[in-house]
């Protein structure tokens, strides 16, 4: 993948309010309204999007509590800064597609998977129960079922992820569903393990984070994960996948290192 932008679109809102939100989220996140500039007034927005005031006014108020907004007196509706936006909000991660996605952008997801999932797949290995293990298997055997570009098979590869964030047992990793999810769609839809190699390279390390979490090795279970988002990030940039030799070390990821 070059560093030009990616757009990968998403479904649409349901519901007025939700659609106006979502495109001026978009523009904001797409930089067509600048951090720190005023949005265009209530006239305007309403005559350019064909809805009343009040949706209008719903649809800044969910922009302003996921952070992309700020109203102020005597001053009107300004962009804030990019840091103070809510970014594991599920809708602000789609809009981040819908706006257009570059290397930063996936290289930013994986380096937060990479602080997070191996750490819960290591706790799964400790903490998961029976229930635990029977949804990792029935993802995996999902994985095995279904064609590599075929929904089902993203499905199934983002219900085994969020398994093994649940079998952590602890919440904050949890919350971190959104964040996945958005890596695990931007992945599939730039580059779905269609080859026969990767496709067997993607179900072999994923077995391996369900063999190691059943047989309660978090050592094994931290290594494979690594390696499951380490050969996602080589699959968008073209490289080489790794078959099944030793995966990256905790210690390569703590000093940055990425494939």
């Amino acid at each position: 993948m070059t560093s030009r932008l990616v757009v990968i679109p998403t479904r649409r809102a349901h519901s007025n309010h939700a659609e106006v939100a979502r495109s001026i989220g978009v523009d904001i996140i797409a930089g067509r309204y600048a951090e720190g500039g005023r949005l265009p007034g209530d006239v305007e927005l309403t005559a350019m999007f064909g809805v009343s005031r009040p949706v209008l006014r719903e649809s800044v108020k969910t922009l302003v509590a996921k952070g992309l907004l700020t109203t102020k007196a005597r001053v009107g509706t300004v962009v804030r800064e990019r840091g103070a936006w809510n970014m594991f909000d599920a809708d602000v991660l789609a809009w981040h597609l819908d706006a257009g996605i570059d290397r930063r952008f996936l290289n930013d997801l994986a380096e937060i998977r990479l602080a997070v999932e191996p750490r819960a797949a290591a706790l799964a290995a400790g903490r998961r129960s029976e229930a635990d293990i029977a949804e990792l298997h029935r993802s995996m055997a999902r994985m095995r079922r279904e064609a590599s570009d075929s929904v089902g098979f993203a499905d199934g590869d983002l219900a085994l992820h969020l398994a093994v964030a649940n079998a952590s047992g602890n919440l904050f990793m949890r919350s971190i569903g959104n964040v996945i999810e958005a890596a695990l769609r931007a992945s599939f839809l730039l580059s779905a393990p269609v080859e026969t190699q990767d496709r067997e390279t993607v179900l072999l390390w994923h077995q391996r984070i369900v063999d190691a979490i059943e047989s309660g090795d978090a050592e094994a279970a931290t290594a494979a994960m690594i390696e499951v988002i380490h050969n996602g990030l080589r699959r968008h940039e073209g490289g080489p996948a790794s078959s099944g030799a030793a995966p990256a070390t905790s210690a390569a990821v703590e000093s940055g290192e990425q494939s």
